[in-house]
This record gives structure tokens, sequence and C-alpha cells, in this order.
């Protein structure tokens, strides 16, 4: 939850090479956290960005 109360249970994690694990963003939907997931994969980059929701593996 954030400060203004609303709920955004949806997160982008980035995940490089070395295994490491870094919260991109928070969103509301899967769908809108999905579209930031694959609009940041488009670089070329070798980060690997998946989408997971809280409490569901997460911290």
């Amino acid at each position: 939850m954030t400060d203004n109360g609303a709920v955004l249970p949806w997160l982008v994690i980035r995940q490089d090479e070395g295994g490491n694990r870094y919260r991109v963003g928070r969103y509301a939907t899967r769908a809108e956290a999905e579209r930031v997931a694959d609009r940041l994969d488009t670089r070329g980059s070798r980060q690997l960005y998946v989408v997971e929701q809280v409490g569901r593996g997460t911290a």
C-alpha cells in the first residue's frame, strides 16, 4: 500500500546475470506491470524482467 492508500500488488523485478534481483516498480494491475516489463525487455540488455504479485514469493 502506498501513502495515498492505493494498493499496488504487482511488481516488476529486474534480474541480472549474477542472479541479483531489484524491484523496478509497483503497479495496480498485472497488465500494467507486464506492459512495463515488456517495454524494458526490448532494450536488448542481458537483464531479465519478470512480473510478480506481492505475497507470492516476494518480500
